[in-house]
C-alpha cells in the first residue's frame, strides 16, 4: 500500500469507527429501553387485562413473575457472557425476551400470562447486564462518561413515556399490543447487534457452576418474595415470611461456601476484595432503595394530595428525571475530560440526603412548584450516582470479570429497589392507617382496610371529611417514607468518602501513567488501554 493510500485509510478510520460504535450503542439503548419500558407499559394495561382474562386474585404475579425471573437470571447471564462470549449471550437474551413477549401477547388466561411473563423476565435479565458489559468491553472507562447521558436518557424516557404509551396502545390497539410492541424494536436491536458488533469469541474450559447458580437463584427468589409479599399478601411476622427469610439466608450462606471452592464460580468472591467495587455495590443498593421509593410515592402524593391527573402520571416525575439526565450527562463529560470521579458520589450523597429531607417536609399545602423543586434536587443527586457507580465498579475489575461486575452492580440496585419499595411501603401503609383512624374514626380505618393506596375513582366517592382525612394521611405517610429515605441516604455519603480515586483505564499514556493499585486482589491494573480493550475497540 502506497503512503497516499495509507494516509487515506488513516483519515477515514476515525470517521468509520465512531459511526459503527454509534450504531452498536443505538442497538444497545433499544435493548435497554425494552427491559425498562415493559413494566411501565404493562402497569397501565393491567385493568384491561384483568377485565378480559379474569384472575384478579393472581394479578400481582404478572409483575412478580417478571421481577423474580429478571433478578434471578441477571448474575447468571453475566457469568455466561464472561465464559462463552458477550455477543452470543446478549443475542440469546434478546431472543428469549421476544419469545416471552410474543407468548404473553397470545396468553388466554392469567396462568399462561404469568408463565410467559417469567420467560420474558429471563430475557430481560440478560438485556440489562448485556448492555452494561458490552459498553464496558467496547469503551474504556475514561471515555465511557461521554455516553452516560444516553443511559440516563433511556431511563427517563421509560419512566415518562411508559404510562403514556401503555395507555395509548391499550385504548386504541388492545392490551395484547402492549407486548407485541416489543417485537419490531427487538428485531431492530437484534439485526444491528448481529451485523455491526464484532467481539472475540470465547470458550471456557471449566464447567458452569450449576450448584452455585441454583443456590443464588433460590436466595434471590426468597428475598424478592419477602419484599413483595411482606405486609401485603402476608404479615411480616407470618410463618410464610419467616420461612422465606430462613430459606434465603440458608441459600446465600451455602452460595458463599460453594463459590469459595468452585472452579468457575457464578460470582467470584475475589471481585469484592476491591474496596471500590464493594463500595459501589453499597451505593448502588441504597440508590435503588431511594430512587424507586421516590418513583412509587411521588405520583401517589401528587394525585391524592395535589389533585393531579393519573393519566399522565409519568409526567409528574419530569423535574426529577430531567435533573437526573442533565447532571448525569455533565458528570460524564467532566469524568472523561479530567479522569476524576470521586467528587460525584460525594455530591450525589449530599443531594440525596437534602432532597429526601425536603420531600419529607411536604404536606397538604405544598404547591406543585415547590414539590417540583424538591424533586429536581433528588434527581440531581441520582444523576451524580446512577452511572458513576457502574463505571467505577467496571473499572475495579479485570476485563475477564466484566460481565460478573456488571451483573452484580445491576443486581444490587435491583435488590435495593425491592427493599425500598417494601420497607418504605410498609411504613407508608402503617402511617396512613393510623392517621385515617385518628381523623375519621372507624370509617377511616374501613376506607383503607384493603389498601392504603386509593385510585382516583375510589377517592372521588369518599365523603368530604374522609377525603380530607385521606389527604392528610397520605401526606403523613410520604413524610415517614421520605424521612426513612433521608436516614438511609446517609450511607451513600459515608461510603463515597471511602472511595479511592484510582485512574480510569484508557485515558493516559502507558509510559507516563503509574501502575494502578490492585486494591487487595493481588493483580496490577493498567491505566492505559489493555490489549483486550484495544482489540475489542478495533473489532467494532
Amino acid at each position: 500500500m502506497s503512503p497516499n493510500q495509507q494516509a487515506a485509510v488513516a483519515a477515514a478510520e476515525p470517521e468509520t469507527k465512531p459511526r459503527s460504535v454509534r450504531v452498536v450503542l443505538l442497538a444497545l439503548m433499544i435493548a435497554m429501553l425494552l427491559a425498562m419500558l415493559d413494566n411501565m407499559i404493562i402497569g397501565t394495561a393491567m385493568p384491561t387485562i384483568v377485565g378480559e382474562l379474569g384472575g384478579l386474585e393472581h394479578l400481582s404475579w404478572v409483575v412478580t413473575a417478571y421481577t423474580l425471573a429478571t433478578a434471578a437470571s441477571t448474575p447468571i447471564w453475566g457469568k455466561l457472557g464472561d465464559m462463552y462470549g458477550r455477543k452470543g449471550m446478549f443475542l440469546t437474551s434478546i431472543v428469549v425476551f421476544l419469545i416471552g413477549s410474543a407468548l404473553s401477547g397470545m396468553a388466554q388466561d392469567m396462568g399462561q400470562l404469568i408463565g410467559f411473563r417469567a420467560v420474558q423476565g429471563l430475557g430481560a435479565g440478560g438485556l440489562m447486564v448485556g448492555v452494561m458489559a458490552i459498553i464496558g468491553d467496547l469503551i474504556p472507562p475514561r471515555e465511557r462518561g461521554k455516553y452516560q447521558g444516553l443511559m440516563a436518557g433511556v431511563m427517563a424516557l421509560a419512566m415518562i413515556g411508559g404510562p403514556l404509551v401503555g395507555g395509548t396502545i391499550t385504548d386504541h390497539l388492545g392490551w395484547r399490543w402492549s407486548f407485541y410492541i416489543n417485537l419490531p424494536l427487538g428485531a431492530v436491536a437484534l439485526f444491528a447487534v448481529s451485523a455491526v458488533l464484532h467481539l472475540p469469541k470465547k470458550r471456557a474450559e471449566g464447567r458452569i457452576d450449576y450448584l452455585g447458580a441454583a443456590l443464588l437463584t433460590v436466595g434471590i427468589t426468597a428475598i424478592v418474595l419477602v419484599t413483595t409479599w411482606g405486609g401485603t399478601e402476608y404479615a411480616w411476622s407470618s410463618a410464610v415470611i419467616m420461612e422465606l427469610i430462613a430459606l434465603g439466608v440458608a441459600a446465600l450462606v451455602g452460595f458463599v461456601f460453594v463459590q469459595r471452592r468452585a472452579a468457575q464460580p457464578i460470582m467470584p468472591l475475589h471481585i469484592f476484595r476491591s474496596r471500590n467495587f464493594t463500595l459501589m455495590g453499597i451505593i448502588g443498593f441504597v440508590t435503588g432503595f431511594a430512587m424507586f421509593g421516590a418513583v412509587l410515592f411521588l405520583p401517589l402524593y401528587q394525585q391524592s394530595v395535589q389533585g393531579a391527573s393519573a393519566t399522565n402520571s409519568g409526567l409528574l416525575l419530569l423535574p426529577m428525571l430531567c435533573a437526573m439526565l442533565v447532571i448525569s450527562l455533565a458528570a460524564g463529560r467532566v469524568t472523561t475530560r479530567t479522569g476524576k470521579y470521586k467528587i460525584f458520589p460525594i455530591l450525589g450523597g449530599v443531594l440525596m440526603i437534602v432532597g429526601m429531607y425536603l420531600l419529607s417536609t411536604m404536606d397538604t399545602g405544598t404547591s406543585r412548584l415547590t414539590s417540583g423543586v424538591y424533586m429536581a434536587v433528588i434527581g440531581a443527586g441520582m444523576g451524580f450516582l446512577m452511572q458513576i457507580t457502574m463505571l467505577v465498579a467496571q473499572n475495579s475489575v479485570e476485563m475477564k470479570d466484566m460481565g460478573v461486575a456488571s451483573s452484580t452492580a445491576t443486581l444490587t440496585r435491583t435488590l435495593g429497589s425491592s427493599f425500598g419499595v417494601a420497607i418504605m411501603g410498609a411504613l407508608f401503609n402503617h402511617q396512613v392507617q393510623d392517621v385515617m383512624t385518628e381523623r375519621a374514626g372507624a370509617l377511616g380505618g374501613k376506607v383503607t382496610e384493603q389498601s392504603a393506596q386509593l385510585d382516583a375513582a375510589s377517592l372521588a366517592k369518599l365523603p368530604e371529611a374522609a377525603r380530607e382525612a385521606y389527604q392528610h394521611a397520605v401526606a403523613s405517610g410520604t413524610h415517614a417514607a421520605f424521612l426513612l429515605g433521608t436516614v438511609v441516604s446517609v450511607v451513600v455519603l459515608v461510603a463515597a468518602l471511602f472511595v479511592k480515586e484510582t485512574p480510569l483505564r484508557g485515558g493516559e499514556d502507558p509510559k507516563k501513567a503509574p501502575a494502578q493499585d490492585g486494591e487487595g486482589d493481588g493483580t496490577a491494573r493498567r491505566t492505559a488501554p489493555a490489549p483486550e480493550d484495544r482489540k475489542l475497540s478495533e473489532n467494532v
